[in-house]
């Protein structure tokens, strides 16, 4: 299972077409609140950050690695994408966790091959 928080509805649609079309299980969280309940009945391999959703998406990688203490989520690959002019908000994901932060132009460019790499973890 890939989770995914996007921040609008075009993000999300794309993730969930691609991760549908190659058959790879991806559902959405929109808050701290549905990553503790996807965290409670799934066992994700990755979670994708947009960081468009600026604190919210931090705060989820946050929320995250916070877990990790416990060492139930230590495998989950986090990967965030945002702006490249954003390079501090690039910058304060890899801060908060995230394993992999790209720009958007290059998310949007492999987002088949990254859902095909880290839905082969599962």
């Amino acid at each position: 299972m890939i989770l995914y928080a996007a921040a609008d509805l075009i993000w999300a649609s794309k993730i969930k077409g691609v991760a549908d079309s190659l058959g790879i299980p991806a559902r959405p969280v929109r808050t701290l609140e549905m990553l503790e309940a996807r965290l409670a009945d799934t066992a994700p391999v990755a979670l994708l950050v947009d960081l468009d959703k600026g604190e919210d998406g931090l705060a989820l990688i946050r929320r995250l690695r916070a877990n990790d203490s416990t060492g139930a989520h230590q495998k989950v690959r986090i990967l965030a994408w945002g702006p490249h002019v954003e390079k501090q908000l690039l910058q304060s994901a890899r801060e908060a966790g995230a394993n992999e932060v790209l720009t958007r132009g290059a998310f949007d460019h492999g987002l088949q091959d990254i859902l095909l790499r880290l839905g082969s973890m599962q």
